[in-house]
């Protein structure tokens, strides 16, 4: 089995792209997206609008099943001056697990609408959901968990379930420069983003190894994000899933490298990992 490897190591450069403004009252930054995404979303917010008392949870499973077949494209946030940027019709393993649990936090909203989704989104990706230049945007997948954990968005349960250390350095994008468009462009970014790897290199980190997936797989839910841990060196994750329960075992729904577009696995968690070489575990966080 080819591994499922998504991370970020080489950018090119966007086209074809249409830039809207949306006055978002907090950072009042630009959005770019097309009248397509939007409409994406107005289909899936009308197809669920009686679902408010659904847990997150749950409708991120539906979101995910919503968007299966959505193609599988990289690099889509990757435009310069930094902005948000809504792309529902390309998806990532990143954008797909955090699009689907932004759409979701927008259901269940007192006003679920474009302009409340992108205040989720924006929330959820950059840290302290403020838009300043590209390290605000969060890039490493544990510092994702840290941070919308602590902004109470999800609650990650690793330490809980397995109670493992993930003992992890992280340097990639510091030591990987010219694999990175705006670090190759810019190296004066550089810096700012090697200190932030050495603050989450400094964290107490948890997981779930590879051989205990078995053990531990009845306190796994729907609708938990995963993050594939990895023995890829500087890396902490190399791929995000949505858990979906089939048949009473744990499989994943991703936006897939191999298959190209957003699938639900026939195989589990459990032999995915085992067929995965560089895979050692997951982290999982529970949205609230």
């Amino acid at each position: 089995m080819k591994s499922e490897i998504c991370i970020f190591l080489i950018i090119f450069t966007l086209t074809s792209w249409i830039t809207k403004t949306s006055d978002n009252r907090e950072t009042s930054k630009k959005v770019v997206y097309l009248q397509e995404d939007k409409e994406i979303l107005d289909k899936i917010l009308h197809l669920y609008s009686n679902e408010k008392k659904t847990s997150t949870a749950e409708l991120i499973v539906k979101v995910g099943n919503f968007l299966k077949e959505t193609p599988y494209v990289a690099h889509t946030l990757e435009i310069e001056p930094e902005q948000l940027v809504v792309n529902l019709r390309e998806l990532d393993c990143t954008t797909f697990a955090e699009n689907s649990l932004a759409i979701a936090r927008t259901i269940k909203s007192q006003t679920p609408s474009f302009e409340q989704f992108i205040r989720e989104l924006q929330n959820i990706r950059y840290r302290n959901g403020v838009i300043d230049g590209y390290p605000s945007r969060i890039h490493y997948f544990s510092d994702w968990i840290f941070e919308n954990n602590k902004n109470n968005l999800v609650k990650d349960i690793s330490k809980e379930i397995a109670n493992t250390p993930y003992p992890l350095i992280v340097n990639f994008m510091s030591t990987h420069p010219q694999s990175y468009v705006q670090l190759k462009n810019d190296s004066t970014l550089i810096p700012e983003i090697a200190a932030k790897e050495q603050e989450i290199s400094k964290r107490e980190m948890y997981f779930i190894p590879e051989e205990k997936i078995a053990t531990f797989e009845k306190l796994l839910q729907n609708g938990d994000i995963a993050g594939i841990t990895t023995n890829i060196k500087g890396l902490d994750m190399s791929h995000v899933v949505i858990l979906q329960r089939v048949n009473g075992r744990i499989h994943i729904l991703h936006a897939s490298t191999t298959a190209k577009n957003v699938i639900l696995s026939e195989e589990t968690l459990e032999d995915y990992l085992k067929k995965n070489k560089s895979a050692t575990g997951i982290m999982v966080i529970r949205p609230l």
